[in-house]
């Protein structure tokens, strides 16, 4: 397994072995001894919930975070591909208004760590795409937020210029008008 480091203090890109031959394909999507050896700390690797959404090309959904209950994320695409992306909108953190945006395809197989704190999004690259997601804590829907995916201040360069979105994400304000008690 490989792991890379991003700009994002906790972010990792997370290459796992692939086993291959004219068969097909093999590989461990988890394996919490080799997750905790590759940097991310066991009590981080404690899933409760898995999620699995699928998509069509041109979705955009994001950017969200839980204020109470923060979860961290395991992420990837089991079919088709994702631009993914970890923001971070913490007012108080050395990284605020950074993100980092890596492409998840059931050909690279690639992960993302998304630590909680973290504002997570995905814009859909393929026909569709199955998003599979691994979470540190249950979704509670009193303390979800969120920002716009389109906020100047992140300046995301997302690979789709009019995404369909969900009415809640259309509703997200951008950081210079959200209420700091509902950022992280």
């Amino acid at each position: 397994m490989k792991v890379i480091e991003t700009a994002l203090p906790g972010v990792l890109i997370i290459e796992p072995k692939v086993f291959g031959d004219v068969r097909g394909f093999f590989l461990e999507t988890f394996h919490k001894q080799r997750y905790e050896d590759a940097g991310i700390p066991g009590d981080a690797l404690e899933f409760v919930q898995d999620n699995h959404s699928r998509s069509r090309k041109g979705v955009l959904r994001g950017l969200h975070f839980q204020l109470e209950n923060p979860q961290g994320k395991l992420v990837s695409a089991g079919t088709g591909a994702v631009f993914d992306v970890a923001a971070d909108v913490n007012p108080d953190s050395a990284t605020y208004g950074q993100w980092v945006g890596v492409e998840l395809t059931e050909e690279n197989h690639r992960q993302l760590w998304i630590p909680p704190g973290y504002a997570h999004g995905f814009c859909v690259l393929s026909d569709v795409a199955d998003f599979e997601y691994k979470c540190t804590a249950l979704y509670h829907p009193q303390s979800d937020s969120g920002v716009a995916w389109n906020d100047p201040l992140l300046a995301i360069d997302w690979p789709v210029e009019n995404p369909l979105l969900s009415e809640k994400d259309l509703m997200l304000p951008k950081l210079s008008d959200a209420k700091r008690d509902r950022l992280p």
